[in-house]
């Protein structure tokens, strides 16, 4: 047996991120993982013979900046390049939006004048909320307390700093605010725009990861939620971490351990030890027991209170509620080693377009059947497909005139219907995620030579991922805010003294941003100087 000041179960990004932070605050911290290696689902892996990629999460821009500065990031290794182009979205009929600094006004104008003169003001308008908001992504909501004492004092004082930020938007402002947090992308979109592939640029930050149709009710919140990000300085790009994912979460270890975080692997959870309504440790799957003053947990909060912890330990309206934790992204992940690029009939040949986010979906309708064919059949035949190329940006990753791509597919059941197995579905359904690609640039299957393919299952059953849910639960109103995980919970503390939620199953949700373990570190760092707790 050994004891610590903080135990923290899993080590991605979040709960390094979380580790780093505690240690900075002067406590002894563990983290414990189940797998041979730190990273959670941001972790670079060489899948094929002389070729690495990203396994899960594929890429950067929401990783917040001041998490990047006071874990001294740059100087344990990260190197994070821009794409040269943002967003490559070809039509089957030869057209095509390409967007970008210097891209985006004239590409758009080839589609519609009319989306041309609006877009600035669309982006302007978002940009202009995601600025406000980004204030909320580094501090706890609100929390709904019952009674009155120091905890119902501490949030009526978080309230008002709230609607402090709040009163930065104009009135027009919060009623776009309130639009994005009710409404349909589709809607949203329609109002907006004329052009498909000017919509379906948009509409697919409000699918991503998110097992939805772009009309369903609160997905433009999902499309805000992926405005938040920037790159070295610079809002709303997407980049690419040199050497992957793994990159990020080898400095926050390398970052976590310069400040004397144990980290250990091959140390899965069995069980939370509670001793009298208060979280004193774990056991782990060897048998060992780590005693800790308290215990943080990185994996998704469903988890966490149905398979890790006694249900007699747990208020039964809590468990109850928590057993109805929605998760389930509609993910198909998949890499693959390539022989040479791809060349897109609507823009052939090599350029910038190929270290885009190459998005084919041409239509809010087309994803809205995607989804509307997965719910009955288990995944979309037609389905939607982002292409990342890595390797145009990163030569690490592959042999010479070699390349890799990440596929991030969509959409696709988290459970099959008619008690189906993904075991038994996977080749097939990969097979049609490269001929979905095969159709936009003729010749890429056979330049397919290896691949990694996870579906939902996979991702569960490897990184913990419940329906294969990227976000560690569905980014819906009753799941954001004051309500992630739930109501009387937001502030990172879990309904069992001691016990601390520091993952995406958190505020601000799912991503790799760092903010819930940033959050969560600051809540028992709180507690650990106060003569209350």
């Amino acid at each position: 047996m050994s004891n610590t000041d903080v135990l923290i179960i899993g080590a991605g990004h979040n709960g390094l991120t979380c580790a780093a932070y505690l240690a900075m605050g002067g406590l002894r911290v563990t983290v414990v993982e189940r797998r041979g290696v730190v990273g959670g689902a941001a972790v670079t892996e060489e899948f094929h013979p002389g070729f690495r990629n990203s396994v899960a999460a594929y890429t950067v821009s929401l990783l917040n900046p001041k998490i990047i500065d006071d874990m001294r990031l740059h100087h344990h290794g990260l190197r994070i390049v821009e794409r040269r182009a943002q967003n490559f979205l070809p039509a089957p009929d030869g057209s095509y939006l390409l967007t970008g600094e210097g891209r985006t006004h004239q590409s758009v104008a080839k589609l519609s004048e009319r989306d041309a003169a609006r877009i600035g003001d669309f982006n302007r308008e978002l940009e202009a909320i995601a600025d406000v908001l980004r204030q909320f992504v580094l501090r706890a909501p609100p929390n709904v307390v019952e009674g009155f004492g120091l905890n119902t004092l501490r949030e009526g004082l978080n309230a008002l700093g709230s609607a402090a930020i709040l009163r930065g938007l104009s009135l027009e402002q919060q009623r776009t605010l309130l639009d994005l947090f009710t409404q349909s992308a589709g809607d949203m979109l329609d109002d907006w725009f004329e052009s498909d592939l000017v919509k379906a640029l948009f509409g697919f930050d409000a699918i991503v990861g998110n097992y939805a149709s772009p009309y369903a009710a609160g997905s433009a919140y999902v499309m805000l939620h992926h405005a938040f990000g920037e790159v070295n300085g610079k809002k709303g790009v997407w980049g690419h971490a040199i050497g992957g994912m793994g990159a990020i979460t080898q400095a926050m270890a390398a970052s976590a351990r310069g400040h004397g975080v144990e980290i250990r692997t091959g140390a899965g959870v069995r069980e939370v030890i509670v001793e009298k309504d208060r979280a004193v440790g774990v056991i782990l799957d060897n048998g060992e027991t780590i005693r800790a003053t308290y215990v943080a947990s990185n994996v998704n909060p469903k988890l966490l209170y149905t398979r890790l912890i006694a249900a007699d330990a747990l208020p039964a309206p809590f468990l109850a509620r928590m057993g109805r934790w929605r998760n389930g992204s509609g993910t198909f992940r998949m890499n693959v080693a390539l022989s040479q690029l791809p060349s897109f009939t609507a823009l052939p040949g090599n350029g910038d377009h190929l270290t885009s986010g190459i998005i084919l979906a041409p239509s809010l309708g087309y994803m809205d059947r995607a989804w509307l064919d997965a719910r009955q059949h288990g995944w979309s035949r037609e389905p939607i497909v982002e292409l990342l190329i890595p390797s145009t940006l990163d030569d690490s990753l592959a042999p010479p005139e070699a390349h890799v791509a990440s596929l991030f597919c969509q959409h696709v059941a988290p459970q099959l219907p008619d008690g189906q197995s993904w075991d038994a579905r996977r080749d097939e359904v990969a097979d049609l995620m490269i001929a979905t690609v095969d159709r936009y640039a003729p010749g890429f299957a056979t330049t397919v030579i290896g691949r990694q393919v996870l579906t939902p299952l996979d991702l569960e059953r490897e990184f913990g991922l419940l329906g294969g849910d990227i976000f560690h639960g569905a980014l819906t109103l009753n799941q954001l805010f004051s309500a992630r995980p739930m109501l009387g919970h937001s502030d990172y503390r879990g309904p069992l003294k001691g016990l601390y939620h520091c993952g995406s199953g958190a505020h601000p949700g799912g991503g790799v941003t760092g903010a819930p373990g940033h959050n969560a570190a600051r809540a028992i760092l709180q507690d650990h100087h106060s003569l209350f707790v």
